[in-house]
């Protein structure tokens, strides 16, 4: 599991910087049409949706890297196996919320797929909004990695203590 959850995290790496770089050249191609008087009217659009993606795939990864925001007042303090058990509890409130966080996530994409863009009619608004049950798949994924690491940690610290 973690060669694939390391392979995961690679790929989901990559979209989210193509995504970032995408929104960086569109901004700096819609400040130069603008200051040149050519008006285009899909940049904004195109900014706003690879920005999110960038934003939701980033997410993921720093979930799995355990840098995202979290408070480590009580990780600090609680070592052995008392640390791993609140890793695990941890663990399992990201789990639960992400499950609902892709349960409403499909409900999200299955209800605005259909809708175009305003800009870019050829382009629905479903191939933006999965980018939530992407993030939220994966972040279970990583929780479940994670879980079953402290899991095995706390065996290994009964079996020795």
């Amino acid at each position: 599991m973690k060669r694939f959850v390391q392979m995961l995290d690679k790929v989901q790496m990559i979209f989210g910087a193509i995504f970032l770089c995408i929104f960086f050249l569109v901004v700096i191609f819609q400040i130069a049409t603008r200051h040149l008087g050519i008006p285009v009217i899909w940049t904004e659009e195109v900014a706003n949706y690879s920005f999110i993606w960038a934003i939701l795939m980033g997410a993921s990864v720093m979930v799995n890297r355990r840098e995202h925001f979290n408070f480590d007042l009580l990780q600090k303090k609680l070592k052995g196996g008392k640390g791993a058990v609140l890793q695990i509890v941890i663990d399992l409130i990201l789990i639960v919320f992400n499950i609902a966080i892709f349960l409403l996530g499909i409900q999200v994409v299955n209800e605005f797929w259909n809708y175009t863009w305003a800009s870019l009619p050829e382009m629905k608004m479903g191939y933006v909004w999965i980018a939530i049950p992407i993030m939220a798949g994966t972040m279970i994924i990583y929780s479940l990695s994670h879980l079953l690491d402290h899991m095995k940690a706390l065996k290994t610290r009964e079996v020795t203590d």
